[in-house]
């Protein structure tokens, strides 16, 4: 019992400064720790059984890194920016290929647990997880693919422009034939 006190208050200690915490225990004295703990194990048992773990997945593989990348773009860290940029790189290429399996994943059981933990492992600054993936695996891939990969960049952008061109003069035509038929329209009452 001594233990779990002694872990409470560890705990306690950590979640000091966290001010919604503290407005929680004075409104409720319920100590922080519990509401800590408990959201703890609430968030855990979400992720574990799968309810709303895909969107929950997704806020926190964006959420953090995406407020990290700002602040080391805002202090113009260049280490921070390249970690945030490599956890990026990771990122897509993970979101590529979750794309393309993703009928396959629904199978896997606990799949969201599994890729919240990838995606904590790859942005902590603490693991460096996508500089680990970057370096042995991804560098290399891209190097040698690099010219591939913006010919079709370039394929794509101007098939894209192609198909902007072709929906704009399209909408122009819709827009020129609902005007016309609005004025034919308006004219027809006024005869009338």
């Amino acid at each position: 019992m001594d233990a779990i006190h002694a872990q409470l208050a560890n705990i306690r200690t950590k979640i000091d400064d966290v001010p919604v915490l503290q407005k929680l225990e004075d409104q409720t004295n319920v100590p922080k720790e519990y509401f800590a703990v408990g959201g703890s194990v609430l968030f855990g048992l979400l992720v574990l059984f799968g309810v709303g773990a895909g969107s929950l997945s997704s806020v926190i593989g964006f959420l953090y890194p995406a407020f990290q990348s700002f602040k080391a773009i805002e202090n113009r860290a260049n280490s921070d920016v390249t970690q945030w940029l490599i956890y990026w790189v990771v990122y897509s290429f993970f979101s590529i290929i979750e794309v393309f399996v993703d009928y396959l994943l629904y199978w896997i059981p606990f799949y969201y647990a599994f890729k919240m933990a990838f995606l904590l492992w790859a942005m902590l600054p603490q693991t460096r997880g996508a500089k680990f993936l970057y370096d042995n695996f991804l560098k290399d891939f891209l190097k040698t693919n690099e010219s591939k990969i913006d010919a079709a960049l370039k394929d794509a952008k101007t098939s894209a422009g192609k198909m902007a061109a072709e929906a704009t003069a399209v909408t122009k035509e819709v827009v020129a034939a609902v005007s016309d038929n609005v004025k034919k329209s308006v004219g027809d009452k006024k005869d009338e």
